[in-house]
């Protein structure tokens, strides 16, 4: 099931980006947009205060996006490993 997305920019260190860089150079599976989807969520999950009905769901919409994102598979090894969503 695909998520409706929204556009963001932000300015980052320089080190940082390096290193995100050279992270994405060496791991094509994933992109730019996936990790920061991942990173995002995770700091979310791990910052939340559930105190309230509306910061549970933002909890488990977080934690929905964090799994979604964490254990997406690329197209090309979908369909060789016979993977299916």
């Amino acid at each position: 099931m695909m998520n409706p997305t929204v556009s963001i920019f932000a300015e980052i260190p320089e080190t940082l980006h390096d290193s995100l860089k050279t992270y994405l150079e060496t791991h094509p599976e994933w992109d730019l947009d996936r990790v920061f989807s991942a990173s995002l969520s995770l700091f979310l999950l791990q910052n939340a205060d559930n105190g309230t009905p509306e910061a549970s769901r933002g909890y488990r919409q977080a934690a929905k996006v964090y799994l979604e994102t964490l254990f997406q598979y690329p197209q090309d090894l979908r369909s060789s490993n016979n993977v299916t969503k």
